[in-house]
């Protein structure tokens, strides 16, 4: 039961030295936050696959070069096309992503702004319109709905 925790002990302090060689790369756990893996289109920081380790790896190798960011981010698109970047560049038909939400946005504000008086408009001739009140039940009426009512209870 010793050697079984001991060893079990020994492999998380193994995980926890390469882990923390891993993220001992300057700039690694930033730079790693802003590609994808290109064949599961996750985050490169949340999968284990083959093609995201080999990504890891290059990313890591360009880093320990000392290149900046910006070199990073060409060497790998250069090495992986532009489907690695976890942000789009704005440019192409990339840029309806930068541009539609606020263009929607500022749609739907402006349609509120037309559209809510005549909304307010309507609900205030509406009030204004007084709807006949119906007369009073009868006695017989009234019985007779009680009896109506009783059949279904």
């Amino acid at each position: 039961m010793r050697r079984l925790l001991a060893a079990l002990v020994a492999l998380a302090l193994a995980g926890a030295l390469a882990g923390s060689a891993i993220a001992a790369t300057p700039g690694y756990t930033t730079a790693l936050a802003q590609f994808m893996c290109v064949s599961c289109h996750e985050p490169l920081e949340l999968v284990d696959s083959p093609q995201a380790i080999s990504e890891q790896q290059y990313m890591r190798s360009l880093l320990a070069k000392g290149l900046d960011m910006a070199q990073v981010k060409a060497g790998m698109v250069a090495q992986y096309g532009p489907a690695v970047l976890a942000q789009p560049p704005a440019s192409g038909f990339n840029l309806t992503v930068y541009v539609l939400p606020p263009v929607v946005f500022l749609g739907g504000v402006a349609l509120l702004l037309f559209t809510l008086p005549k909304w307010r408009a309507r609900s205030r001739r509406a009030a204004q319109l007084m709807l006949p009140v119906a007369e009073p039940l009868t006695g017989a009426d009234a019985q007779r709905l009680d009896a109506e009512l009783d059949r279904f209870i």
